[in-house]
């Protein structure tokens, strides 16, 4: 089964093409930087290319971890599609939450925030490898008795939505700010300000950043980023810089304790 992402890869080319064309029109600036543009599509195509090597193991995980599932959720129930939904955007809040609060899953997030500039392109700039400890964090929804295929669909749509807000077009939404992820809220997550760093976290649902306290409004103009700037449009090296600089710094740790806290603790000092 073709995966949501991939299906709706033609609207995002002819979106990011749209936004590009509206940039120039109207000398907003946002697609200056043609390299970084162009890398961004590159990386997004071979992150679906490498997504789909480890979506063969991850797949098999899946299956296993809905066998092992003591209660299984009908699929043609409608209230089974709407728990899952909510099921999943929390699980990907988890994962986005810790992909920023531990070095180890930030190393494969760091390639989607290295771009310095933001706008739809970015949003396809995704990790190589990263698809190699997603299971970690969604392998017990299929224990809690969702179908891999159910998940696969719901997850896809989830990410689509991701999809439109990384643009600088939209302003704020109004009333649905309080409730959905809008670019707003977005455009504060890719921001290295000091009040913005490793806020809303959120894939569909702005509530979960609301509730668990990692929640912040967009009141000053995001610079865009990471802390330590990446400088380089090798797609190669975006994916590998974080884990070279992290065996560097393991190196110079000493005790098993102090390795383990560069592996798995948080790298806001070396962002």
């Amino acid at each position: 089964m073709l995966r949501p992402v991939v299906i709706a890869i033609p609207f995002f080319a002819i979106l990011i093409a749209a936004e590009a064309f509206w940039s120039y029109r109207k000398d907003l600036h946002q697609y200056d930087d043609r390299k970084d543009t162009w890398n961004n599509i590159f990386m997004g195509f071979m992150s679906v290319v490498f997504g789909a090597l480890f979506g063969l193991v991850t797949g098999a995980i899946y299956l296993l971890a809905y066998e092992l599932a003591p209660y299984k959720f009908p699929p043609n129930a409608w209230w089974s599609w709407v728990i899952l939904f909510f099921v999943d955007d929390l699980a990907y809040y988890i994962f986005h939450r810790v992909s920023h609060e531990s070095r180890l899953f930030w190393n494969f997030h760091v390639v989607h925030h290295s771009s310095e500039q933001y706008n739809l392109s970015v949003a396809v700039r995704q990790s190589w490898f990263g698809g190699s400890v997603l299971w970690l964090f969604y392998a017990p929804i299929m224990l809690l008795g969702f179908a891999p295929w159910m998940f696969a669909i719901m997850h896809g749509f989830n990410l689509i939505y991701q999809f439109w807000i990384h643009t600088k077009l939209i302003d704020k939404l109004g009333p649905l700010e309080y409730i959905f992820n809008t670019p707003s809220h977005h455009r504060v997550h890719h921001g290295v300000n000091n009040p913005y760093l490793d806020k809303n976290y959120a894939g569909v649902l702005i509530i979960w950043d609301r509730l668990f306290g990692s929640f912040v409004e967009e009141t000053e103009t995001p610079r865009y980023g990471i802390i330590k700037p990446l400088k380089s449009y090798n797609a190669l090296w975006a994916n590998t810089h974080a884990w070279f600089e992290m065996a560097a710094e393991l190196k110079e740790r000493r005790g098993i304790y102090q390795k383990l806290r560069c592996m798995f603790a948080s790298p806001n000092m070396d962002r």
